[in-house]
């Protein structure tokens, strides 16, 4: 399974600046494989230590954080030298030994020749008070589940997606029926690694759908495991409430649907705990459109979306009927997978900054409002082939953005300043608009 971030992890390997390197994503995107497998590509040698219930380096790490101290306790437990210039450290679930976490400090500052990875809850991490968490002595990486481009990879469809790289959408609107299949499969199996794999191996609808359940199930627990006692309930409630919140045609984030007379104050910890999971993604408004973006967020009003389509749709009781309707699919839900699907892909572009616009009175909403190469641009999400986006003439004579961006199930198109780009290659829209 190729994965777009082994090159971000090569490039890190290659950087003189390199500091230990903390993976940040929710649970199951594949964090764990990930790491294994840059060190095979990447390393003469692997080095992995998981922590959960590892008492032995939970000792290792409990007193003096001296590095030469704790790469020789690392060499007598994996039972071999480690060479710096050779072996990749694995760090995994590192929010069961916060002391290790506190080590990558002292690693970048006295030892910065090992090449460190590691990946762990960091809610469970930020639970366990007293924990120095190393600013500024780590670098980041987010991994997300598999972008529309990897799932046709891992599908077997490598070269529509290197079709897609190359922007001929001349080539790639002969071929449209194609994209178009593989998205309604998106849609329905999403891009958690653990589904798609399955989905590749067996092209089972049922199979995936038990998995995606188990991933939800998996996910229940965590709230229970890792979240203070007192917000579990909350979370509960407003994890469920999201497919309630994303079917509306307005999709601002309602308290009152979570229960009647819920308010802000009771459940902004409860959002934040989920955010920082990576289990969803919150998308703030703006109300006007200047430079920077975030200058003009309104914190009080926003969107909520899942990390996943696929688990969105399990959660909303999805059949796999809808696959099977022609565009149907694209149409049921009101849109919600269409938006969710859009967010989930302009999430895995770096140096996005990613909003939706309303005026003051409410009328006009543009579904997203996007920055990206010093522009500011407006996308406007469509579930079929209907181009028909008032919201968007709206904003467009009151803003008189560069350039727009329609994205639906129509094929490419330019328009004066308006770009009518397909779903599949939502990806590509930095491109696109440069």
């Amino acid at each position: 399974m190729y994965r777009v971030a082994i090159e971000k992890l090569l490039c890190w390997k290659d950087n003189k600046r390199r500091k230990p390197l903390i993976i940040e994503g929710a649970r199951q995107v594949g964090k764990t494989w990930l790491m294994k497998e840059f060190g095979k590509q990447a390393y003469a040698d692997t080095v992995y230590i998981n922590f959960d219930s590892n008492s032995r380096m939970a000792e290792l790490f409990a007193s003096d954080l001296n590095t030469d101290r704790l790469i020789m306790g690392l060499e007598l437990y994996v039972g071999h030298k480690i060479d710096p210039d050779s072996t990749l450290i694995i760090f995994d679930e590192v929010q069961e030994v916060p002391r290790a976490l506190t080590s990558l400090k002292y690693f970048n500052e006295n030892a910065p020749q090992y090449h460190i990875v590691c990946a762990g809850s960091l809610p469970g991490i930020a639970l366990h008070q007293g924990t120095s968490f190393p600013v500024g002595k780590v670098d980041f990486l987010k991994l997300y589940p598999l972008s529309f481009k990897e799932f046709l990879m891992a599908t077997g469809k490598k070269q529509f997606a290197d079709l897609l790289l190359k922007n001929d959408f001349q080539m790639i609107t002969g071929f449209k029926d194609v994209y178009i299949d593989a998205l309604k499969q998106y849609y329905f199996v999403g891009g958690m690694p653990e589904v798609v794999q399955s989905f590749a191996e067996n092209n089972d609808f049922n199979e995936v759908r038990e998995i995606q359940g188990r991933i939800l199930g998996a996910y229940e627990q965590d709230f229970s495991k890792h979240a203070p006692n007192e917000i579990v309930p909350r979370i509960r409630m407003l994890w469920n409430s999201i497919p309630s919140q994303l079917a509306k045609e307005n999709k601002k984030f309602i308290y009152g649907l979570i229960r009647e007379g819920a308010r802000a104050k009771e459940y902004e910890t409860a959002i934040m705990w989920l955010s920082d999971c990576g289990l969803i993604h919150k998308v703030s408004r703006i109300n006007t459109a200047g430079v920077p973006l975030r200058a003009y967020e309104d914190l009080k009003a926003f969107k909520l979306f899942l990390v996943d389509v696929g688990l969105l749709g399990c959660m909303a009781g999805l059949g796999q009927h809808a696959l099977l309707d022609g565009n149907d699919l694209f149409v049921e839900f009101k849109g919600a997978l269409t938006e969710q699907y859009v967010c989930q892909q302009l999430k895995t572009l770096e140096n996005m900054g990613i909003y939706y616009y309303t005026n003051e009175r409410n009328s006009c909403e543009v579904d997203f409002v996007i920055e990206t190469g010093g522009l500011i641009v407006p996308l406007e999400a469509k579930a079929e082939v209907n181009l028909k986006a008032k919201s968007l003439k709206s904003y467009q004579e009151k803003f008189a953005p560069k350039v727009s961006v329609r994205t639906s199930m129509s094929s490419f198109k330019i328009e004066e300043t308006l770009v009518n780009l397909p779903l599949y290659a939502i990806e590509h829209v930095g491109d696109v608009v440069k």
